[in-house]
């Protein structure tokens, strides 16, 4: 009985120590940098682009399904915000060597196949990038607004409260949050539960 009691315990404590919140950027924070490579090959970090007002950052990946559904979304995120200050950047989290749809080739074929006109980053093994945002889940969103000491964290959470049908979403939670600060305004929604895959 106390063997039993003893391995009940220790279940207990390792799905708790799964479930806790991640360490990571909070609404408020300025957003850590990165050097992250693209698909094209190039090295891209938050200042690689100087004259923008903020950006959307992305972390998605090839193999989810959401991401999937996402995909044309946030697509359309870049086509619209871009030239507005706020470009998509989107960070492929997974390790590749857990997740072998996400490798490097992988994205790249990807980002080809859907002609992808924002940059797409894949994180280093360690998954340094993921950890340091405290990101969770794949599509993940973090928004975050130029300032003189840095990129200010507006926005965490998903695209839409609609992950299967674009059009029956009733909320776009980064057009808001992007559109308020383009105004002036503050972020009335500023977090929200991002529905999607695990990170491997």
């Amino acid at each position: 009985m106390i063997y039993i009691k003893a391995l009940l315990i220790s279940f207990l404590l390792i799905v708790g120590g799964s479930s806790q919140t991640p360490q990571g950027v909070k609404i408020g924070d300025i957003a850590p940098d990165f050097n992250l490579k693209n698909v094209d090959g190039k090295i891209v970090s938050l200042n690689t682009n100087k004259n923008v007002k903020g950006y959307i950052i992305v972390f998605t990946c090839n193999t989810c399904p959401y991401s999937e559904m996402y995909e044309d979304r946030i697509i359309a995120l870049h086509n619209k915000y871009s030239a507005l200050g706020y470009p998509v950047i989107a960070i492929q989290p997974n390790n590749p060597k857990v997740s072998v749809g996400d490798s490097y080739s992988k994205m790249k074929e990807r980002a080809n196949d859907k002609e992808f006109p924002f940059a797409y980053l894949i994180d280093t093994d360690s998954q340094e990038t993921t950890a340091a945002y405290g990101a969770t889940n794949t599509p993940q969103v973090f928004v975050l607004n130029k300032e003189t000491s840095g990129f200010r964290v507006g926005y965490i959470g998903a695209i839409d409260n609609n992950s299967r049908n674009p059009e029956a979403a009733t909320k776009r939670y980064v057009e808001s949050a992007v559109d308020a600060l383009l105004n002036g305004q503050s972020i009335q929604t500023n977090s929200t539960k991002a529905i999607g895959c695990i990170i491997k």
